[in-house]
């Protein structure tokens, strides 16, 4: 009789090691978003009120929650082992990954618009930056879809990496605000602030495109 084969066991060290690194790096927006969905939920007050959740927390419920699965079970996307030994293991969680992201990007898109920020906390620029960045993240996963139903592993790889790295981008924003903040020892506000969340992204970006460039690049022929 033919054993169940365990994804775990197939998981090199140096997956482990990426997948912890990714799974730390997106702890804190993530995991902090849960203590809110437990506030909101009248639950005890763990981190600062934010009028406009309490206001309207339909949306920062679904935001939250659509984008903890798209940070955490994106991570296991990474893992080589998983895509080659498990398809449909990969094709079950990709589909997981790709309604949630869609569904950060749309509440992430409808809070922008609609809610009313303090102008310390969004001017002009954080706000067409936001809009931008959720209708890419909207239509990037739309493509690594039709892509993958195309069988086009590239271009659906380097769309939903493109994705992934703008719905992260509050992980880097949360590390460059606290290094702000432990460096300075103020928050960065106002058109400060912005220039620093944009820039976070940006980041995210360019780290992405590099390591498209560098899984897609031509690989030298043997001599």
């Amino acid at each position: 009789m033919q054993m169940k084969r365990h994804p775990i066991k197939f998981v090199s060290r140096r997956e482990w090691i990426l997948l912890a690194i990714i799974l730390i790096y997106c702890f804190v927006p993530t995991f902090g978003g849960l203590f809110r969905v437990i506030e909101l939920g009248g639950g005890p007050v763990i981190v600062p009120e934010n009028p406009r959740a309490l206001a309207a927390p339909l949306p920062v419920v679904l935001h939250i929650l659509s984008s903890f699965l798209f940070c955490i079970v994106g991570a296991l996307q990474f893992l080589p082992s998983i895509r080659r030994h498990f398809p449909a293991l990969h094709r079950a969680l990709g589909r997981t990954v790709a309604v949630a992201g869609c569904v950060s990007a749309g509440t992430g898109l409808w809070m922008t618009h609609f809610y009313s920020f303090p102008d310390e906390l969004q001017g002009p620029l954080l706000y067409w930056v936001r809009i931008v960045l959720s209708l890419s993240m909207l239509g990037l996963i739309t493509w690594a879809v039709i892509a993958i139903r195309s069988q086009n592993i590239s271009r659906h790889s380097a769309a939903m990496l493109r994705a992934y790295a703008i719905g992260q981008g509050a992980s880097t924003q949360t590390f460059l605000g606290v290094g702000w903040m432990v460096v300075l020892g103020s928050e960065p506000l106002g058109p400060l602030r912005d220039a620093m969340m944009v820039f976070a992204w940006g980041l995210n970006l360019v780290i992405a495109e590099l390591l498209i460039s560098k899984m897609f690049a031509p690989r030298p022929l043997p001599a």
